[in-house]
This record gives C-alpha cells, sequence and structure tokens, in this order.
C-alpha cells in the first residue's frame, strides 16, 4: 500500500507565505508525477502545481508566478512554496502522487494514483 501525507497548512495573513510538503511511502518502484490539488466547498478539486520524475514543473494558471514546486531531498517528497497569498487560495490542498509499480519480470509496469487526506490552508487578516 502507498500512504501520501501532506504538511504545512495553517492561517496566513494575506501577501504572506507558506510552503506545503507532501511525502509518499509504502511500496514504489518510482513516481511520475506529485502535485498539490485544491479544494474548496462547493467546488470541484482544482489543480495547483506538479512536478515530474525529471523534475519539470507545471503550474495552474492562478497561481503561476506565486508559487513554486520542488523534490524535495528525501525521496518521494515535494514541496510547494506558496508566496503572494491572496484569499482566493484559501482552501484544503491535496497531495496527488501517481506511482508506477513492475508487474512482471519483463519490465512491465502500471501506474496508480494515490491522494492524501489535504491539509487547510487560510488566508485571512
Amino acid at each position: 500500500q502507498v500512504q501520501v501525507v501532506e504538511s504545512g497548512g495553517g492561517l496566513v495573513q494575506p501577501g504572506g507565505s507558506l510552503r506545503l510538503s507532501c511525502e509518499a511511502s509504502g511500496r514504489i518502484d518510482s513516481i511520475d508525477f506529485m502535485g498539490f490539488y485544491r479544494q474548496t466547498p462547493g467546488n470541484e478539486r482544482e489543480f495547483v502545481a506538479a512536478i515530474d520524475s525529471a523534475g519539470r514543473p507545471n503550474y495552474g494558471g492562478s497561481v503561476k508566478g506565486r508559487f513554486t514546486i520542488s523534490r524535495g531531498s528525501a525521496k518521494n517528497t515535494v514541496h510547494l512554496q506558496m508566496d503572494s497569498l491572496n484569499p482566493a487560495d484559501t482552501a484544503v490542498y491535496y497531495c496527488k502522487a501517481t506511482v508506477r509499480r513492475v508487474i512482471n519480470v519483463e519490465g512491465a509496469s502500471t501506474t496508480r494514483d494515490y491522494w492524501g487526506k489535504g491539509t487547510l490552508v487560510t488566508v485571512s487578516s
């Protein structure tokens, strides 16, 4: 089984910064992507940022230029640096890991997405 755990949420004032972290552990051969989504009550989950196994980042339009995703020094960890936060960034932030597992001796593999339980970010004065 695979566990995905987010950390670093909390309350921050508008214009402030916060850093989220995510760690995946368990039966993992490799990870294709790790990233963050966010959700507010009554709305669908929104893509925030992700990074692939080569370290290439991708960002949602509403956070581009303000958020930075990076791979952590520890294996299977990522960090999301969030700057210039505003109240519209208030949400529960979820981490997703796309995990690859080898399934036979020929090297065939499959992928599966695993989600964390989320961490709340509140931007308010």
